[in-house]
């Protein structure tokens, strides 16, 4: 199949999967959400490994405010896609596949959800990692369930208030990151190595093992959906966002432009 958002090879039993909107940050819109979905449910039965990848400026930066902003511009209902990324966030989490997180650059608001979900996260040490929504007068509702999962309470409760980036270091130390380095490439390969090894049936069984213990996703699924679609129909939010696109001017700011 042919994409136009996401970059798909397989080799062997691992499937690499690379974020591809080089012009928008590698930012999140529909046709992403649907290509992302589509080579997902190939590796069902084609990959025991998943590699998720961007480029070397950003991982993925969450929403695309600039496809939000146009929207707003020709009348046209905003949709935060949060039952479709959902759903794809629990595919990462739940499926039959060990899915690794390889972060150059910018993982930021939706880019940290796939971060999140992940299985194992390798970051190099230009990876930055943020949550940025809550300047916006957003909050990552969907995100968090899974981010909770990943690290605990308290630092996830920590990194959406202070909405700042956090280093790769830092990261790791927080548990978002499994490893860190200079050479993620080269940490990326050590790992393969391993994984390519394990048996797909015994990866399956074990993932609905680990998830039977970790039900959040699957809880907090309707609660989160909710309050995503709340926040991106309410006109201050979205106001917020088409200021930031036009201006690049946070909402606090009057002058001095500051670009996502």
């Amino acid at each position: 199949m042919s994409y136009q958002t996401i970059l798909f090879k397989q080799e062997g039993n691992v499937a690499f999967i690379q974020f591809y909107r080089p012009e928008a940050g590698n930012s999140i819109n529909d046709q992403l959400i649907a290509e992302l979905n589509e080579a997902l449910q190939r590796c069902y039965t084609a990959a025991t490994v998943v590699v998720l990848q961007g480029d070397a400026a950003n991982f993925c930066t969450g929403a695309d405010f600039q496809g939000i902003n146009s929207l707003l511009k020709e009348g046209q209902a905003v949709n935060g896609h949060a039952a479709l990324l959902y759903d794809i966030w629990r595919t990462i989490a739940e499926g039959p596949f060990v899915v690794v997180a390889h972060v150059k650059g910018k993982a930021n608001a939706g880019g940290v959800g796939f971060v999140a979900a992940a299985d194992i996260v390798i970051a190099d040490t230009t990876a930055r990692f943020s949550l940025s929504e809550l300047l916006f007068g957003l909050f990552p509702a969907c995100v968090l369930p899974f981010l909770v999962r990943k690290i605990g309470f308290q630092k996830a409760h920590y990194l959406t208030l202070m909405t700042k980036p956090i280093t790769a270091v830092e990261a790791s130390d927080a548990g978002l990151a499994d490893v860190s380095g200079d050479n993620s490439d080269l940490l990326l390969q050590q790992h393969l190595g391993r994984l390519r090894l394990l048996n797909k049936a015994a990866v399956m069984k074990y993932k609905q093992y680990m998830n039977d213990f970790l039900k959040i996703n699957r809880e907090w699924q309707p609660s989160a959906i909710k309050a995503n679609t709340d926040m991106f129909a309410d006109a201050a939010n979205l106001g917020r966002i088409s200021r930031f696109v036009e201006t690049g001017l946070l909402p606090w700011q009057e002058s001095n432009p500051i670009h996502k």
